[in-house]
């Protein structure tokens, strides 16, 4: 069994402010531990549910020469191996090759929730929202629709309440989900400490791999991608893009008969 596990950062059990995951920050240190230990126990419990191989990928913008790099290279299970990206989105051998499924760990809620800790989509300072198909997502309806472009269905997904419950919604009651905090806000929440969390993690993913086929794939075809932007000087990029349209001032589009295609059009 080959298990790809995807990971952000905002979603880890401590973690509540911008200082801890920006690059640089005096706070960051104590972020990027408490962010390795969970996929640790992430990569613990799927060895431990019968995988062969565990394949990592940061997808943490953290800036500063650490975007998907932060993972303490010398701190992480021996038995894995890891992905740095030099894009978002822009690896995806692992999925090509075939996986038989996705943990999603450390994950945040999208734009606009009121109770999600750290919560935006994609650019906190430029995505107002993101639909597919019509339903709003957020960063993990997109990895969960880059899995599903190659046939691999997501299994688990870790972080605070709200993006658990928004997981759920996109993905399918078959989802096992572990709540490591309760956001009161953006930048408020109730933890469970982080040892007492990886424990949760390690045993979510063991149930999560017992059954391969209680998600299915998550596949938007045909795909249209729409993207609000907070201001109309973050929609001039997009302006005579081939593929994408400007509908009004703020909002983009791309369509295509599936999602990969479309999404390659929006996000270079």
């Amino acid at each position: 069994m080959r298990v790809f596990i995807i990971s952000d950062m905002e979603g880890v059990a401590g973690i509540t402010k911008w200082e801890q995951v920006i690059g640089g920050n005096p706070h960051y240190a104590e972020g990027r531990k408490l962010y390795t230990q969970e996929m640790n126990a992430a990569a613990r419990g799927a060895f431990d549910a019968g995988a062969d191989e565990v394949v990592l990928m940061d997808c943490h913008g953290a800036g500063k020469g650490w975007t998907f790099n932060s993972l303490l290279h010398e701190e992480l299970d021996p038995r894995v191996t890891y992905v740095v990206q030099n894009e978002w989105t822009e690896h995806t051998e692992t999925l090509e090759e075939g996986c038989d499924a996705a943990l999603f760990v450390g994950m945040h809620a999208m734009a606009g929730s009121g109770d999600g800790v750290l919560s935006h989509t994609v650019s906190g300072t430029e995505w107002h929202y993101l639909k597919f198909n019509g339903v709003e997502v957020g960063e993990t309806g997109i990895n969960a629709a880059l899995c599903g472009t190659w046939d691999t269905p997501v299994l688990m997904v870790t972080g605070d309440e709200a993006v658990c419950g928004e997981a759920k919604v996109l993905l399918g009651e078959g989802l096992t989900t572990v709540a490591v905090k309760k956001g009161y806000g953006r930048y408020s929440a109730k933890h469970v400490p982080p040892v007492r969390a990886r424990e949760m993690i390690y045993d979510g993913a063991r149930q999560a791999l017992r059954n391969l086929d209680a998600v299915t794939p998550y596949v938007p075809r045909p795909a249209e991608i729409e993207v609000r932007l907070h201001t109309t000087a973050e929609a001039e990029p997009y302006r005579n893009r081939d593929g994408v349209e400007l509908v009004d001032g703020r909002t983009v589009v791309s369509k295509a008969d599936d999602w990969w295609t479309a999404w390659k059009r929006l996000y270079l």
